[in-house]
């Protein structure tokens, strides 16, 4: 039996290209932020712990979350870095799958492949992430072991918030390439429509 993965889904930014709050954005009907914790709770199932990071959760607690809960980000607008560091030290299992909640085009079989491949992932390594554009790691759609929260926090209190700066001096494992359009985001209301082209 696989040992409980958290999942943690970042909804904190202020979603200045989409022109509104980008988690609630519809995707073929459905809100971009239950799109993502229904395909994060297929792929980690029942158990495990779920969580949206929000400033504000008083926004989505009439949205069908798979049974996700809330943990409020504080202060807002700090960036998904500090809301992945503030999520990170409230959960207990040793992995956590990390997901922006603007991915519609997310697939929980790949996602569950991902998971299994855990077990594999060598143990200095604190992170084990899909490639996304040249040789840039995808941050936002990928696993992080709980223990490296404290070279998270240093980065962090030491004013960095890129996930990409912190990323460069830390070990980690590349996952198997995602399908197409998987790990598209998105951000403009083009990218609305786009996907839904795809999903027809």
């Amino acid at each position: 039996m696989q040992e409980l993965v958290s999942g943690l889904i970042l909804a904190g930014g202020l979603s200045s290209r989409m022109g509104r709050d980008k988690a609630l954005v519809a995707v073929a009907g459905v809100p971009l932020l239950v799109r993502v914790a229904q395909a994060a709770r297929q792929a980690l199932g029942p158990q495990a712990p779920l969580h949206v990071v929000t400033p504000w959760p008083e926004r989505y607690q009439g949205l069908a979350l798979a049974g996700a809960g809330f943990m409020r980000e504080e202060p807002r607008q700090a960036g998904p870095l500090v809301g992945f560091a503030q999520g990170l030290a409230k959960v207990q299992t040793e992995w956590v799958l990390l997901l922006a909640c603007d991915l519609p085009g997310l697939d929980s079989a790949t996602l569950r492949s991902w998971r299994a491949q855990l077990t594999e992932v060598d143990e200095t390594m604190l992170a084990a992430l899909p490639r996304g554009v040249g040789l840039t790691w995808e941050p936002l759609c990928g696993f992080y072991r709980r223990r490296g929260l404290s070279v998270l926090q240093t980065y962090v209190e030491q004013g960095g918030r890129s996930f990409q700066g912190w990323l460069a001096a830390l070990p980690v494992q590349a996952l198997a390439s995602a399908p197409e359009g998987m790990l598209f985001n998105c951000n403009h209301p083009s990218d609305v429509l786009l996907q839904e082209s795809a999903l027809r």
